[in-house]
């Protein structure tokens, strides 16, 4: 991995991170930082969950693939934040 390619996965995982918790209805106690680890971890999982299903269909954005980031996102985030009013 490049510093390019870290760079990038920590700006994209912040804008998946930061659309899904939008995306929440509610309050969520959860920080910046674990909304961007969230983000990071969902854009991960989504684009290995397009790349099995093939579902690339253009060769510019794949809004399919983003679109399943940011339901990922949205998930994580509800669950993190699910988690950390349980144990406070």
């Amino acid at each position: 991995m490049t510093i390019e390619s870290i760079l990038g996965a920590i700006v994209i995982g912040a804008v998946v991170g930061a659309l899904g918790r939008l995306l929440l209805p509610g309050r969520q106690p959860i920080g910046w930082i674990l909304t961007i680890v969230v983000g990071i971890v969902a854009a991960l999982v989504g684009t290995l969950i397009a790349q099995v299903l093939q579902v690339q269909t253009t060769s510019g954005p794949d809004w399919i693939e983003l679109a399943l980031q940011i339901v990922l996102a949205v998930v994580g985030v509800g669950l993190v934040a699910g988690l950390r009013r349980t144990s406070r």
